[in-house]
């Protein structure tokens, strides 16, 4: 989503990556940078969407002389390209790619650095590869479940009701008992002009209901990569079994997470993060923002993740 920041919002200056590579497979070529101290402490951030893609206010989450962090944008995102497409991309593809990157910049182990969907591929590389993660910061939970994904499609307007009308206005009457198949015809359709109708309407609605106050935000160029991205893995279901992450976390439950959650992200509601915590046990801590909706970008949310990242790297080191 484009990044507006809170007034009392406190990130680290600006930094340039120190490398920048691309991994190429299965024809997308996947763009991944490296930012910090070489030295530092190993960070994989995961953005979210899927199809947000990173952006230099990313950066700005990490103390560049403690931390080497390693950025990329998935499949169909930001800077990779092909830009917005849906081959050969799934669940499997991303964390086979996040390993790859993890070997390409010469790192054994990392810790994951995820919001939204970001903690859900998080978690899912996590339990693939639990050899090669030293523990999590997550913040706006997410975990791929059908009912998730309902929540967002049909109640999450209830708080947000004008960016609902919006959000369902492009969709006839007729076909509003089944809006992901709505719009997902609409995403995929050959017309250029009523594809982007859609994502605009689609990533406006999220982009909307991101924050504790309530504006019209446009999603800008990522409307596209965003919109059809998430209605595509909607539709397969995160191309996960339902309760995937929860019925194997057992496999990092060992290792320190931290969870940051906005009390009213009506995006991802607190229950699921709840849920979480109390699954993953004695190892980790659910952090709850008063004031905060679901963007990474509020204050009290940067605080905190902030916190978690050098509490968590702390304890590992």
């Amino acid at each position: 989503m484009p990044h507006a920041f809170d007034r009392d919002v406190d990130l680290h200056d600006d930094i340039k990556p120190f490398n920048t590579g691309i991994l190429h497979r299965d024809g997308h070529s996947i763009y991944y940078e490296q930012c910090g101290t070489p030295d530092g402490i190993p960070v994989m951030f995961v953005h979210g969407g899927p199809g947000s893609g990173c952006a230099p206010a990313h950066r700005r989450l990490f103390d560049p002389k403690r931390y080497h962090v390693i950025l990329f944008d998935q499949r169909g995102s930001g800077r990779t390209t092909p830009f917005a497409s849906i081959k050969d991309n799934t669940t499997q593809h991303l964390i086979q790619d996040m390993d790859d990157i993890r070997r390409a910049v010469g790192v054994s182990q990392h810790f994951l650095f995820g919001g939204s969907w970001g903690s859900t591929l998080s978690l899912a590389y996590g339990i693939r590869y639990p050899e090669n993660c030293l523990g999590f910061i997550l913040r706006g939970i997410f975990l791929g479940s059908k009912a998730e994904i309902d929540w967002f499609l049909y109640d999450m307007g209830r708080f947000f009701p004008e960016a609902y009308e919006r959000f369902v206005a492009p969709i006839s009457v007729s076909q509003r008992g089944d809006l992901l198949s709505a719009y997902y015809s609409r995403l995929t359709s050959p017309s250029k002009s009523i594809a982007l109708e859609a994502a605009r309407a689609w990533a406006g609605y999220e982009n909307s209901c991101a924050t504790l106050a309530a504006a019209h935000r446009d999603a800008g160029p990522m409307a596209l990569s965003l919109a059809l991205l998430e209605a595509y893995y909607f539709t397969n279901d995160c191309f996960m079994p339902e309760n995937h992450l929860l019925d194997n976390l057992n496999s990092i439950s060992h290792l320190p997470a931290w969870i940051v959650q906005g009390r009213h992200d009506v995006i991802c509601p607190p229950r699921t993060a709840h849920t979480l915590a109390k699954e993953w046990g004695t190892q980790a801590k659910l952090v709850l923002v008063d004031e905060a909706g679901h963007s990474a970008f509020e204050a009290g949310i940067v605080r905190q993740l902030m916190n978690g990242l050098s509490h968590i790297t702390r304890l590992k080191g």
